[in-house]
């Protein structure tokens, strides 16, 4: 009996944390849904918004039953966890989703317009009881699938390995049958999987969650970037606001706006935590695709500004200086250091990759920028090593002129520059950078 109870009480404290969210998060789903849908039935006129071709999609009444179950995983997963910390990070998605849905049906209520043919049987019974509660007004950003993006994330890292290609299956159901069901329309997806992972970026699984050190910046340069990025956002809620009469998919905008709306956030003062990306080069599930609006135009830019010149260039000893490389291009390299917060080490690279995440067009932390010079210099003797940035204009030059001062190869900031130019290597490094650069050795 000792040794039982020395087995379950570890368990207990997690136990006993996700009984007390359930016994929160459960009935403040019912009263807040529901009483968005009461607002919404007050209304006159509630407008619609799908697809004409949606009238093809079959209904398929079994599929309410995979579509009932989200209800058992959501409390499941909330005892499928190893640390109370572990409950509380899916307990403030599950209720960041809550609240940001329910905030969207208030202000924006969408109908629709389905007519549910009759069905008997168990599926029947289930339609019966969903009818009860569940109006037709909760629409886009659907809660089912933004509830569905955070459970199946929850849980694909804690099946075994066999079973995880059920799992996947069983949620793909589940997301099939908002539609099979005819209790969404199309559009209503892609804006529910927005909120999940919104949910999923702002609560991450190892570590707190990116707008936690947020500090007001005090550089005028990230504030006016930040601006920039903000009026970026807003300019594409217009548009979704003007065009989503006209077709559904102007809702799709919501996406750049989102991710440009977190970007101005990181040059007001969140910093490259925004990205979340790993020292290893990858970002986070939930970072990857809510920033991939702005991830690809970093692409692009970068394509652009260096499509007529060398990838990279010799500066000194092995050590290399270019922009953000490919996958075949990075594979040249024993090592890499990335300097860059918004690209991602390409997947099938062999080179230790190394990652420093800053932003773009700022000056880099004057620690981080000793670390990554060190760490050349530490890494140079193994092999080729590639500093890289988006362009190889200003993050990684400055890295590779801090290591040519630290290493003795240069006696000043200016001879340092003047080496990396006579390369041919076109950089833009401001004067600011260059005098943290020197106040960085003192």
């Amino acid at each position: 009996m000792a040794q039982a109870r020395s087995t379950l009480s570890p368990a207990a404290p997690v136990l006993k944390r996700a009984a007390l969210w359930l016994a929160f998060l459960a009935p403040f789903f019912y009263l807040s849904y529901g009483g968005a849908n009461w607002l919404a039935s007050q209304r006159a006129n509630v407008p619609n918004v799908a697809f004409a071709w949606e009238s093809a999609i079959p209904f398929l009444g079994w599929t309410i039953i995979p579509y009932w179950s989200i209800n058992l995983f959501y409390a499941l997963c909330l005892f499928i966890n190893t640390t109370p910390r572990d409950v509380d990070m899916l307990a403030r998605r599950y209720l960041t989703i809550q609240l940001v849905a329910v905030a969207c049906f208030t202000a924006f209520p969408l109908e629709a317009i389905f007519v549910r043919p009759e069905t008997s049987g168990l599926p029947g019974f289930m339609f019966a009881v969903l009818g009860g509660f569940d109006k037709p007004f909760n629409q886009a950003p659907s809660l089912h699938i933004a509830l569905l993006v955070v459970i199946w994330d929850h849980l694909r890292g804690r099946l075994p390995r066999k079973a995880r290609l059920f799992w996947h299956a069983w949620c793909f159901l589940i997301g099939a049958s908002v539609l099979t069901t005819w209790q969404h329309h199309v559009i209503d997806i892609p804006t529910g999987m927005l909120l999940g992972l919104f949910a999923a970026w702002l609560w991450p699984r190892d570590a707190g969650s990116p707008l936690a050190n947020f500090a007001a910046t005090g550089d005028p340069k990230s504030r006016r970037l930040g601006i920039y990025y903000l009026c970026g956002a807003i300019a594409c809620l217009c548009l979704t606001a003007l065009c989503t009469p006209i077709s559904a998919a102007a809702l799709l905008l919501l996406w750049p706006a989102i991710a440009l709306a977190i970007v101005a956030v990181g040059y007001f003062g969140a910093g490259p935590q925004i990205f979340q990306k790993r020292a290893g080069g990858r970002a986070t599930l939930a970072g990857r695709w809510l920033l991939a609006p702005y991830r690809l135009g970093a692409l692009i830019n970068s394509w652009l500004w260096t499509r007529r010149m060398p990838a990279s260039v010799v500066i000194a000893d092995g050590v290399h200086l270019g922009r953000f490389p490919h996958r075949r291009e990075a594979n040249r390299f024993a090592a890499v250091i990335d300097m860059t917060g918004e690209l991602q080490r390409p997947r099938g690279t062999v080179a230790r990759w190394h990652s420093f995440p800053t932003l773009d067009l700022t000056a880099p932390d004057q620690a981080q920028t000793r670390a990554a010079a060190n760490l050349v210099e530490a890494l140079r003797p193994q092999g080729p090593v590639l500093v890289c940035c988006a362009l190889g204009f200003q993050r990684s030059a400055c890295v590779v002129a801090h290591w040519l001062l630290v290493s003795r190869r240069c006696d000043n900031p200016a001879e340092a520059l003047r080496l990396i130019e006579r390369t041919g290597r076109r950089i833009h490094l401001p004067v600011e950078t260059i005098h943290a650069v020197t106040e960085g050795l003192q």
